[in-house]
Parts: structure tokens; sequence; C-alpha cells
């Protein structure tokens, strides 16, 4: 009997996978370890564990790809902005960076990059197994069923005129704010327009909100639109050049 619950409380584990990821293997080696696998188109991240946790995944080679044209650095920001724990697998031999790019010390630098700047918690693995198995133990420590509803409400408008669903939608695109943080935000300062007028102290009085995050959001409020211009290298952005130069 005690066999039987577990293994029902395993099942209940449940993880949104993009729909992009199916042909990986990965999503069939999790349904096969008990997890219930849900498609989804994803905006961000491959794997949605909850509304705190999404991870990225990316192979060894699509990694140099990223970095070069730019997507690495779009992608992580976008993964630190949903949730308050973003994770990037990487997938295999990392000595096969210095084989696919001579550049290879830009990879490193995009790496810490991720880690410094957006935050993200990095992890290795050497092929798809030790991913399925890290991601079926982070599921396992962090899946609960009702945070996947709070995270595609930051990620898809309201369809309603609700006024509530409408201010937690906009709070949750602040940086680091999920569905409880916004709920906080709100019980403070009753409205959104209070929330954006509110001091950096104020903001990290809050419960969950750090002096880092509260300077995050301020600069989303008030820093002035600056139009994206494009570039060939999208590393140059991110990556000093004077670590280029010594790659």
């Amino acid at each position: 009997m005690k066999e039987d619950g577990w293994r029902n409380a395993h099942n209940m584990v449940k993880i949104y996978v993009d729909e992009r990821e199916k042909s990986s293997g990965i999503p069939d080696i999790l349904n096969r370890l008990g997890l219930t696998i849900i498609y989804k188109m994803l905006e961000v991240g491959d794997y949605v564990i909850s509304d705190s946790l999404v991870i990225e995944r990316k192979r060894v080679d699509d990694l140099v790809r990223s970095v070069f044209d730019g997507r690495f650095f779009e992608q992580m920001s976008k993964l630190s902005e949903v949730c308050e724990i973003p994770m990037i697998i990487v997938e295999g031999d990392l000595n096969d960076i210095r084989y696919l790019t001579s550049k290879w010390k830009s990879i490193e630098g995009a790496l810490l990059t991720a880690i410094i700047n957006f935050g993200v918690i990095p992890y290795y693995t050497k092929d798809l197994r030790h991913t399925a198995d890290v991601i079926r133990h982070v599921a396992e420590k962090f899946s609960n069923v009702s945070s996947f509803k709070s995270y595609f409400r930051r990620t898809a408008k309201p369809k309603d005129e609700d006024v509530r669903s409408w201010q937690l939608y906009i709070l949750q695109s602040l940086p680091g704010v999920g569905v409880k943080t916004a709920h906080k935000l709100l019980e403070k300062f009753s409205n959104v327009r209070s929330v954006f007028n509110a001091s950096l102290s104020e903001l990290s009085m809050i419960e969950g909100i750090s002096d880092e995050k509260a300077g995050r959001i301020i600069k989303v409020i008030t820093e002035p639109y600056v139009k994206k211009s494009v570039s060939s290298n999208g590393l140059s952005k991110y990556v000093n050049s004077e670590v280029q130069e010594r790659s």
C-alpha cells in the first residue's frame, strides 16, 4: 500500500515542456520515469517546473551558436524575468567547445554573464539520460500543480476585463515578480501606479524582493526606451571586447 501511494504521488508530478523539445527524446524518458508531460509552445524556457523555476536546455553545439548570434543573452534575460530560479542545463562535453570555435573563451564569458548579470543557475550533464534524471530530480523537489497557472498567466494576456487579473498580469511582467510577490505588492501599495511610484527602499521591504531585485524593477520602470539596433554580432553587447580579443 505504501508503495502504491508513493507511485500515485510520483505520477502527480507534472512538467510543461516546449513542443520543440519532443524530438530530443528527453520528454519520452521523463514519461517513462513516471512524470506527466504536458506540451506547450513556451515563450520562455524548455521545461517549466513551477512558476518559480524554469529550465532552458542547450546542447554544447547549440550553446556556441546561440552565443554568437545573440539568442543566448536574450534567452537568459527573459528567463531571469519570468521566474525566481532561472536554470540552464548545458548538455554534452564542455571540452568540445574548443573544437567548435577558436573563441572558446567567449563562451566561458557568456556563461559567466548568465550567472552574474542574469542570476541563471548552470548545470552540466553528459547526455540525454543524465539531463532527464536532473530534470526529474528538480521536478520532484519543486513541482507544484497550482504554480503552473501563474506562469502561464504571465505569458498570456487576460482574456476578460477583470481588473484584478490585469493588475497581477502587469506586475508579473516585472523582473523577478511572480504571482505571490505581485499579490504582496498590491496588498502593500493598493494599486499598480503606487507600485510603479515606490522607491527602491519601499520595494525592498516586500518579502521576496531583495535590494538587487528592487533595483532591476526600478530600472525597468524608469529607464528611457532605446530602440534596439540590429547587430551581426550579438555577443559584443554582453561580452567584454577585451575577452574576445584574448580569445
